[in-house]
């Protein structure tokens, strides 16, 4: 059967525990794919929601979702509030910074047990491939992270959520784009004959050794790198292109 058309009340029982946004396409009927979107450290779901509403990408239906862990006071420099997507934060002792990978698995559960696995395919029909995920700095790392966990063996407890009624689709999202996000080690899978992820990926912002690296663990990876250096959101037409033209090439990929 064709996957059903969501409405915003299918989503109701995930603001609890996964709190997000919703941006349809006009008209709402017109959904053929889905996007997840990933904010970066210390931001919220509602302030990177305008970004998606700003693409407001046809036939798109757009998610953008909190992260999973509250930011320390301590850390939040005059904000009410900010969320990231990591198991713990821990300070990288080589570099003084915040730890890039500080593990992800509360976060790819929730993500992928509940949102894509329990209520996207298991209730609405859609499948992995429908699903494409744009993410800033950790929300990149986390999106390429989810990609890169498909290719391992799930465990039985780990095949359907509480909300699904269907096993999941097979291992392979439509597309990620990941601005300044490298792949976190800890959730590239630890199996030596793994095949190298059929994901899409577009790379933005990268430098030569996250790149390589990403490239060691996925097939199809298209690099942009902006004229200024430093990583940040799209600030204009020119740096926004390439990435409106993975969305189009991706919608109409088929797969």
């Amino acid at each position: 059967m064709p996957p059903r058309v969501p409405v915003p009340s299918d989503f109701e029982a995930l603001q609890k525990t996964l709190p997000h946004t919703l941006h349809f396409p006009s008209p709402p009927e017109s959904v053929t794919a889905i996007l997840i979107l990933l904010h970066g450290l210390g931001d919220t779901h509602t302030s990177f929601s305008s970004f998606a509403k700003g693409m407001n990408l046809p036939g798109f239906l757009a998610i953008t979702i909190r992260g999973t862990s509250p930011l320390p006071a301590a850390l939040l420099e005059g904000q009410e509030e900010g969320w990231h997507w990591g198991d713990d934060l821990t300070v990288d002792q080589r570099t003084g910074g915040i730890d890039p990978d500080p593990g992800f698995e509360a976060a790819r559960k929730r993500i992928m047990d509940d949102l894509v696995d329990g209520l996207l395919v298991g209730q609405l029909g859609w499948e992995r491939g429908d699903v494409l995920f744009f993410g800033y700095g950790q929300g990149g790392s986390l999106a390429l992270g989810l990609a890169s966990s498909l290719r391992s063996v799930p465990r039985v407890a780990e095949v359907t959520s509480p909300l699904s009624s269907t096993p999941p689709s097979p291992g392979t999202f439509k597309g990620i784009v990941s601005i300044g996000g490298p792949l976190p080690n800890s959730m590239i899978p630890t199996l030596s004959s793994r095949g190298k992820s059929r994901t899409s990926v577009l790379a933005v912002q990268f430098d030569d050794d996250e790149l390589d690296a990403a490239k060691r663990e996925f097939e199809q990876i298209q690099a942009v790198n902006w004229k200024r250096r430093e990583v940040g959101m799209p600030g204009d037409r020119e740096e926004m292109f390439p990435i409106m033209k993975f969305f189009a090439e991706r919608l109409n990929s088929g797969f």
